[in-house]
């Protein structure tokens, strides 16, 4: 498993991010605070509080690719 801090900006940010983890067969977890939402659900994501940065959680080791296409979207 690999996990790492993103931050969703605008409504676009969210279409595109769900639009990526989508065309992966793995399980994709978001958390923020004590929730966790499935990072394939459009309307659990704007469930969570977006002004935060959102924890991801990818349930592959094989994850480069997704990794590298959502590098915008990865913060420190």
């Amino acid at each position: 498993m690999k996990s790492f801090n993103i931050l969703l900006k605008s409504i676009n940010d969210v279409k595109d991010f769900v639009n990526i983890v989508n065309k992966y067969d793995f399980d994709v977890d978001l958390t923020s605070g004590r929730y966790i939402v499935d990072a394939k659900s459009i309307m659990g994501i704007f469930s969570l509080d977006l002004s935060k940065p959102i924890k991801v959680e990818v349930h592959n080791e094989n994850a480069d690719n997704f990794i590298h296409e959502i590098n915008a979207l990865i913060i420190d």
